[in-house]
């Protein structure tokens, strides 16, 4: 296997700058994860580090939202991981708030991953019900971000 050392670099450029201990991309059959925090640690150590770094937005957004079935049901998810900005800049207002009235396409907030900040736009006109995440709170992966309704 061929091992790209530029995305290994930037794997790492993104551990440091979201706070993560660990992060894996899967592509096919290659499979990278780069973690830090020195020391020796066994493979399942390192995955049970994972799940404890996103039980605090889980346990946010089950406090937000009781009957999480139902009130995500207009979610808008994450598609990818990395680190989610309610606003453009700092100090610039929020994109959108609870109670705002948003159209198809309008941009909801930003996941920056690896320097590049994508824009997550709205599927469906509708209300902002809920805003799932914090200012610049690491995302995973189809993490539930804004509930339209």
């Amino acid at each position: 296997m061929k091992i790209d050392t530029q995305l290994v670099r930037e794997l790492a450029e993104l551990l440091a700058e979201t706070g993560l201990t660990e992060i894996e991309v899967e592509e096919g059959d290659r499979k990278i994860r780069v973690s830090r925090g020195g020391g020796v640690s066994a493979a399942p150590v390192s995955y049970a580090v994972a799940p404890a770094l996103a039980a605090p937005a889980a346990v946010a957004a089950a406090d937000a939202a009781p009957a999480a079935g139902a009130d995500l049901a207009g979610a808008v998810r994450s598609p990818m991981v990395g680190t989610a900005f309610l606003a453009s800049e700092p100090g610039a207002a929020n994109f959108i708030k609870v109670g705002d009235t948003v159209s198809a396409g309008q941009t909801l907030l930003i996941v920056e991953a690896m320097k590049v900040m994508n824009p997550i736009t709205a599927t469906a006109a509708g209300t902002v019900k809920q805003i799932l995440v914090e200012n610049a709170q690491p995302v995973e992966y189809d993490q539930p971000l804004v509930v339209i309704g």
